[in-house]
């Protein structure tokens, strides 16, 4: 391949990387500090990128350089944030993932694929006190904030109101973008075992916090249920406001690994977790291809149980609260 076929393939990568709304030109020009015509001749490949330009389209795109001149090096070029140890990290983690879904909705064409390992976070914010939980336990056990070492949780507390703005946000954002969550009857169970350890360490400051979480739990099934009889994502405050559609799959012999896939209009980008919370993302189109083949020939080998399948769906949804109730009724009964 010639440079300037690869400089072409190379804005072309670019260019699928931006909303649709993005002038490539006027990007390249900005980035680059040229002008609109000197940044139309790099495009164009009459004039090849110095190594300069090229590191600060690379740096500024997440992009790798190797496929383009056929280096054939299987290097994957990733790129996410770390837990930094600092007290706002978790607003900083909130606020990448409602900038990554604004990313996916600025395209026309686009869909989130979850392969679950636990239920998708977004589930957990249609419960003020579930959602308030969630980010307690993230904070406290895998961020570990300083600030959270020797607390307890209650409901009661209102440290849920400084992520309430954010979380709108990231709600709003998730339920217009068409999504397909491929999940197992274990998908509630790493929530479930959440509440109850913290309810066995004395971490919860009542019976009754444990028990309104897994009463929380129950409501979150409903929902589900809901939006995969119904194939349309929905709010339960606001059940009038038409979502985009929602794709439930039930595969019984894998266990997900929180595997977040992107297509937006031409462009593929995966999100592979770590550290709990965190996902790292590329959108190398090897990989990625791969990936979504993957995703593609499991879901084949899964039941769709949104919209059609009533009975297989009614039995997978008892099943999740089958583990619910088990739990609840574990609970001792405190003396009055």
């Amino acid at each position: 391949m010639s440079f300037n076929k690869s400089q072409a393939a190379f804005f072309q990568a670019i260019k699928l990387s931006l909303p649709s709304y993005n002038s490539l030109v006027d990007e390249i020009a900005e980035i680059l500090e040229i002008s609109i015509d000197s940044a139309y001749r790099r495009i164009r490949g009459e004039k090849l990128l110095d190594f300069t330009e090229l590191e600060i389209l690379c740096n500024r795109f997440n992009i790798s350089v190797d496929s383009f001149f056929n280096l054939n090096s299987k290097s994957i070029l990733f790129q996410g944030n770390q837990n930094d140890y600092q007290e706002n990290s978790f607003m900083k983690w909130m606020e990448d993932v409602y900038a990554q879904l604004n990313l996916v909705n600025s395209f026309s064409k686009k869909h989130i694929y979850w392969l679950v390992k636990d239920m998708p976070p977004f589930h957990h914010y249609y419960h003020k006190e579930l959602a308030a939980f969630k980010f307690f336990f993230w904070r406290k056990s895998i961020l570990f904030n300083e600030s959270l070492k020797d607390t307890k949780f209650s409901i009661k507390d209102n440290s849920y109101d400084q992520f309430a703005e954010i979380t709108q946000k990231i709600l709003k954002a998730y339920h217009k973008i068409p999504t397909t969550e491929i999940w197992n009857i274990e998908g509630i169970s790493v929530t479930l075992r959440q509440i109850e350890l913290y309810h066995e360490m004395g971490i919860m400051t009542s019976t009754e916090d444990t028990l309104f979480l897994y009463n929380c739990m129950m409501e979150v099934i409903d929902n589900l249920e809901r939006m995969a009889e119904k194939g349309r994502k929905i709010i339960p405050s606001h059940p009038d406001i038409e979502g985009a559609d929602y794709n439930f799959f039930v595969n019984e012999f894998i266990i997900g690994d929180n595997t977040f896939f992107a297509t937006m209009d031409e462009q593929k980008v995966t999100y592979l977790n770590h550290s709990v919370i965190y996902f790292h993302g590329t959108s190398d189109p090897v990989f990625n291809n791969a990936m979504f083949r993957n995703l593609e020939n499991l879901i084949k080998k899964s039941t769709q149980i949104s919209v059609v399948c009533e009975k297989e769906r009614k039995q997978f949804f008892n099943k999740l609260r089958k583990k619910v109730v088990e739990r609840i009724n574990a609970l001792p009964v405190e003396e009055e």
